[in-house]
Order: structure tokens, then sequence, then C-alpha cells
């Protein structure tokens, strides 16, 4: 297996074994964390907290190369103006995470912990992706 190949999926693993330690695959623990006027758990704060670390380096790091290590090239996110589209995928996001204590990540790594109600997730999850597909193709 090549570095192409490898590198990602060995940073995969990585990201989802963070993900099921740091309880983001538990949706009772996510739920905790959006109950700030109840029993809030601050657990997810810690764990944005050390994602917004590693890409405070890695901002620093990128500029100096000039390509990945691994990867034809880089694909950043460009500064654009808040569009319908993002402001609905915003919400639905927001809602879809209230409602099952999941987004599309921890579900993904809850298919290894809980396979059954993660796979509810992620189907309903991946239906969602092609209707809203088949409404980009259609609009």
């Amino acid at each position: 297996m090549n570095g192409r190949i490898l590198v990602p999926a060995l940073s995969g693993s990585i990201f989802g074994a963070g993900l099921a330690l740091g309880g983001m695959t538990d949706p009772a623990r996510v739920r905790g964390f959006l109950d700030i006027f109840g029993d809030w758990d601050p657990t997810l704060a810690f764990v944005m907290g050390g994602a917004v670390l590693v890409m405070v380096v890695a901002w620093q790091i990128q500029p100096k190369l000039t390509e990945p290590l691994f990867g034809g090239g880089f694909a950043l996110p460009g500064t654009q103006d808040l569009t319908p589209r993002l402001i609905g995928g915003s919400a639905l996001f927001g809602i879809g995470w209230g409602i099952a204590g999941l987004c599309p990540g921890p579900g993904i790594a809850a298919l290894v912990i809980e396979p059954i109600s993660a796979a509810i997730f992620v189907g309903a999850m991946l239906a969602g992706m092609l209707l809203a597909r088949l409404f980009e193709r259609n609009a």
C-alpha cells in the first residue's frame, strides 16, 4: 500500500479513534454539551479545543509548503459570502446534530461501536446527501 492510501487511512483511523476516546460517538454526551441550562457536559468543548490547536499548527505550516506531502494539491476553502444554501445547510446540520447527537465523523466512527443505531444515522445522512444532489441537479 503506497503513501497516498496509507496516510489518509491512518489519519482517518486516528481521527475516528480520537472521536471514540473523546466520547463523541455517544449521542448522550453530545446532547449534554448542547444542554447549557441543564446538566451541561463540557467534554465536547475540550475535543473542539484540541482540534483548533491542531489547525493552528497546520495553518502555520501550510503556507511554507509548495504542495502536500501526500496529495496532488491543497484544496483550501475560499472566502465567499454567506449564501442561502450555506445557511440552510448549517441549520439542517445543527438540527440533525441536536436531535441525533451525532454528526458525520462521529456517526461513521460509531459504526464500529454501535453498528445498528449508527447505521440508521449514517443511512439517513446518506439519503439526505443524495436528496440534496438530486435537488441541485434539478434546480
